[in-house]
């Protein structure tokens, strides 16, 4: 084993090396020291990424729930549409119904009062006679 000797120009560049491994270190620490910022502030954005989400889920839930209900109104809203058109269709036909029988009561109150005409006619004629019968008797 040989013993080497170092000379000036050998501490000189070993104390440069030693300096330059230093300030590699050192900005190696600051890189280090960046990332773990960096980390800490991607876990918070992480974090508030699941919250979102997590918030966003209760709203679509809330607006699933909030379909459902619309939907069921909608439904309940034909139900009844279909049956308000059945009673206005039926009322429409009783309405004919109706109109009908007025009609017919009116040709029928037309014709009674024909006949009443016709009846009051009659008895003028018969009263006119009785009196012809009774003024004939009298002179009679």
């Amino acid at each position: 084993m040989t013993v080497e000797r170092w000379t000036d120009q050998m501490l000189d560049g070993l104390a440069s090396s030693v300096s330059e491994m230093r300030e590699s270190m050192g900005e190696m620490r600051e890189g280090m020291s960046e990332m773990r910022e960096s980390m800490s502030e991607m876990r918070e954005s992480v974090s508030e990424m699941r919250e979102s989400v997590s918030e966003m889920r209760e709203g679509m839930s809330e607006m699933r729930e909030s379909v459902s209900e619309v939907k069921d109104s909608v439904d309940g809203l034909r139900i009844t549409v279909q049956a308000l058109l059945q009673v206005a269709a039926q009322s429409q036909r009783d309405m004919e119904v109706v109109k009908q029988e007025i009609e017919i009561a009116k040709q029928e109150r037309e014709l009674l009062k024909k006949r009443q005409a016709e009846s009051d006619e009659r008895f003028n004629v018969l009263l006119e006679e009785i009196r012809y019968l009774i003024r004939r008797n009298e002179e009679g």
